[in-house]
């Protein structure tokens, strides 16, 4: 009798796999085994890989399909593909299995988290069901209606930008100042003293939009937070592919706003005067 339920399971857990079910919601271990607590739930949304909810990501090929988990000879709670200023990771597996690092995503934050934007919404019931509601595609990492933001567009948590919140831009803010676009590796202080001008520190916050970005600049679809004194700026078209050139970068830490800084795979928009 034993081995008939052990049949049944396996089987159970098949079906549940083909099609597209959380199987840690559906079986049973045989008798003799209930207290082994090692059930997970997984997000099954992919053919090869899927993340549970341990934080373990692994393929389909692997995954323990009595218990729904995925081995722990993996890292746990891996980012890879991951964009750690941003929070956006370039698979949805990765950016669930980050999300529910408890560094990142506290218990407290997802279950006060609502599932969408309607005031009658509900809310999230665990840190697995916030991580992998919010990683799937959304209306904030998309562009033109139909194009991705950015290569990483699974994320676990929006960062606005900061100084889009403050005030919209006015043509008057920068009357009073010239806007240069650096050469590449440039700093600022360079790139306005070639000017014979100085690069004002204070109006860098004006710029730190994406909306000034993708008017002064041209980015080239993608405009997303970053952490680095070069910004705001834009990825050269000839950067390594990873870091995605011909992207805008504004600064989610406006501290970190310089005029010295320089990166070698960008070019600055600069306020000089």
């Amino acid at each position: 009798m034993w081995k008939v339920g052990v049949s049944m399971a396996l089987l159970v857990s098949v079906m549940a796999v083909s099609l597209g079910v959380s199987i840690g919601r559906l079986i049973s271990l045989p008798s003799g085994q209930e207290g082994i607590n090692i059930l997970c739930n997984n997000t099954l949304q992919g053919p090869y890989l899927l993340s549970d909810d341990r934080g373990y990501v692994c393929t389909t090929t692997v995954l323990d399909t009595v218990t729904g988990c995925c081995p722990e000879d993996a890292q746990q709670f891996s980012c890879r593909g991951c964009n750690l200023s941003s929070s956006c990771c370039d698979s949805y597996e990765y950016c669930v299995a980050c999300c529910l690092d408890p560094k990142k995503t506290t218990t407290e934050r997802a279950l006060r988290s609502k599932v969408s934007k309607q005031a009658t919404a509900k809310t999230y019931s665990s840190v697995f069901e916030y991580c992998s509601g919010r990683c799937r595609h959304n209306s904030a990492s998309v562009v033109h209606e139909n194009a991705y933001a950015s290569e990483e567009h699974h994320c676990f948590f929006l960062k606005p930008n900061p100084t889009e919140q403050v005030k919209k831009f006015q043509e008057d803010d920068v009357m009073d100042i010239s806007l240069i676009i650096g050469r590449q590796g440039q700093s600022c202080d360079s790139a306005c003293q070639g000017r014979g001008q100085l690069c004002k520190l204070s109006k860098l916050t004006i710029l730190n939009k994406c909306s000034i970005l993708q008017k002064y600049m041209g980015c080239k679809g993608a405009c997303t937070a970053s952490l680095g004194s070069d910004q705001p700026a834009q990825v050269v078209s000839m950067a390594p592919r990873h870091l995605h050139p011909g992207a805008c970068l504004f600064s989610s830490e406006s501290n970190l706003l310089s005029c010295h800084g320089a990166h070698p795979y960008t070019r600055r928009l600069c306020p000089c005067a």
